[in-house]
């Protein structure tokens, strides 16, 4: 029996994992920057790409319990939505002055008020 062929994709879901997982630990160690959306995130590229990845990053520590406890939806700590939604918002405001146009303007205002409606309303809050 042949073995299923290789998508020529999963080295980019791969490559993808990796740039996520970047984002995810600089979010760990700089303020106002959320980690846990970027380590879920790279754990499904590396689902996509390569189960041995997805594993790598669930042994993580911190890390592989982020991404466990949304993935069981325990949803995330207030604290983390409140960082979460005040980091969508200063990146929209901060951003708006480099849209010269109003709809694109209007469009990013919305884009970051659908994420932070998302945070608040659809993820729960994980009591301590």
């Amino acid at each position: 029996m042949t073995p299923p062929p290789v998508s020529p994709v999963r080295p980019l879901w791969v490559a993808l994992g990796f740039v996520l997982t970047g984002l995810g630990f600089l979010g760990l160690v700089l303020p106002g920057l959320p980690g846990t959306v970027w380590f879920v995130l790279a754990a499904a590229s590396f689902a996509r790409g390569n189960p041995k990845w997805e594993a790598w990053l669930l042994s993580r520590p911190v890390v592989g319990d982020l991404v466990r406890d949304y993935r069981a939806g325990r949803g995330m700590p207030l604290r983390a939505k409140w960082v979460a939604s005040v980091s969508i918002a200063l990146a929209v405001g901060f951003s708006l002055t480099r849209i010269p146009v109003l709809v694109g303007q209007v469009t990013w205002v919305l884009v970051g008020l659908a994420g932070i409606l998302y945070i608040t309303l659809r993820v729960p809050t994980r009591r301590a």
